[in-house]
């Protein structure tokens, strides 16, 4: 969905001559949400003309709106955020939001929640007793595919017809996309899911140094000061987490610098393109790539591991872990869905917020549910650093004041 602010600015004299009306431009920027992932939405060749439009990936997203800004981080593959502009003088106000549409909003909240908890607990006991990440990120992108491809068939949501050029585009993003959900499977199946969301925290100080060093758009004061606290807390639970080991510290962290490596793909490779596909097409075609690049990696290094016969000699119970399993890719897929949703609804700081207190949500909810031995100072460390996401999607917002000759 877009969401289009429309001004109309001519100047009428009351006389009673006929007179022409001076011909006026019809200013129409499009603001569009981005999150886990978040894509440009399809626009007509006139409104191309009106307002350019760019396409830009964040943390856990990619962008449609006028005039690329700084990238922004959003977690688990994948924040997003939604601008709108006017070029006149002032803003048309927005329509106070009625108590359904409060209500609406409150449960996909909930939902998103609700799907990250789900996940993030399954998908943790599959990994505890199969010891086979690159096999369980192919098994939820086979979830996906197939789940995108029943829409297309079911017409539910319009088949799109991409060409040789937008494919060409998009597989690097894929690419990423694969690899930062295999390393933060690799990193959940090595240590807790508390401290692989707390690694993952320092999203925002990869999307920083990576702008900086291929986009050249260097950081206000503000957000560097907004880093310190991320940086400090992650280093302070890291050295009090009782199931530390180093394959799941750098497998989070790649899986970070994976994540926000799409930031500047998203620039590289989506910007001049002609035509803009929506936030739902794109990651459908992203996670139907995904499966065809995970597909033969996995098989190569892990060899066909989902037999009943394997599972049964290994002691693993198989029902139970193909339950679990598609439980766990299901809500992989449902969870990003919701957060398009929200992304339309809500401004890119609600957003970033909610993102942050989803990732308390589920760092409490696992320590919970798995009974993690946690320390105080390791609580600490967690908290700081959990506080720094907040306070950077906060500052993140102010503009630097522009330089007076």
């Amino acid at each position: 969905m877009q969401s289009t602010a429309i001004t109309f600015a001519p100047s009428l004299s009351l006389s009673t001559r006929p007179r022409s009306l001076p011909a006026r431009g019809l200013n129409s920027i499009a603001a569009l949400p981005h999150g886990n992932f978040h894509f440009p939405g399809a626009l007509s060749a006139s409104a191309r003309k009106l307002s350019p439009i760019s396409c830009s990936l964040k943390q856990n997203g990619w962008v449609a709106g006028p005039n690329p800004g700084p990238p922004e981080p959003e977690s688990d593959g994948l924040v997003s955020r939604a601008t709108a502009e006017s070029s006149g003088p002032a803003e048309t106000p927005k329509p106070k939001s009625s108590a359904m549409d409060t209500v609406v909003l409150g449960s996909l909240f909930g939902l998103w929640y609700l799907f990250n908890i789900y996940f993030n607990i399954y998908n943790k006991q599959v990994l505890k007793a199969f010891h086979y990440p690159m096999t369980v990120t192919l098994v939820q992108f086979a979830v996906g595919t197939v789940l995108v491809v029943t829409m297309w068939t079911l017409n539910l949501y319009k088949r799109p017809k991409i060409s040789g050029s937008q494919l060409a585009g998009i597989l690097p993003l894929a690419i990423v996309h694969t690899l930062g959900n295999l390393f933060t499977n690799m990193s959940l199946g090595k240590v807790a899911v508390s401290f692989t969301h707390t690694i993952k925290a320092m999203e925002p100080f990869f999307s920083v140094v990576l702008s900086a060093m291929f986009l050249g758009e260097f950081p206000t004061l503000w957000v560097v000061s907004s880093l310190m606290p991320i940086v400090g807390g992650v280093a302070l639970a890291s050295m009090t987490e009782a199931s530390f080991n180093w394959a799941g510290f750098w497998s989070a962290m790649a899986s970070n610098l994976t994540n926000q490596s799409r930031n500047v793909l998203s620039k590289k490779f989506m910007v001049k393109k002609e035509d803009s596909l929506d936030n739902i097409t794109l990651f459908s075609i992203i996670t139907i790539m995904s499966f065809f690049l995970m597909a033969p990696i996995a098989f190569f290094m892990e060899g066909f591991k989902l037999t009943p016969t394997y599972l049964q000699a290994t002691g693993v119970n198989v029902n139970q872990l193909y339950t679990r399993s598609l439980i766990a890719a299901l809500c992989f897929h449902a969870y990003q869905q919701v957060s398009y949703m929200i992304l339309q609804r809500v401004s890119p700081v609600t957003h970033s917020v909610g993102n942050c207190v989803k990732r308390v949500v589920v760092i409490v909810t696992s320590v919970l549910f798995f009974r993690t031995p946690v320390s105080p100072i390791n609580s600490l460390g967690t908290g700081v650093a959990l506080a720094g996401v907040f306070l950077y999607s906060r500052v993140k917002r102010i503009k630097p004041k522009p330089k007076t000759a």
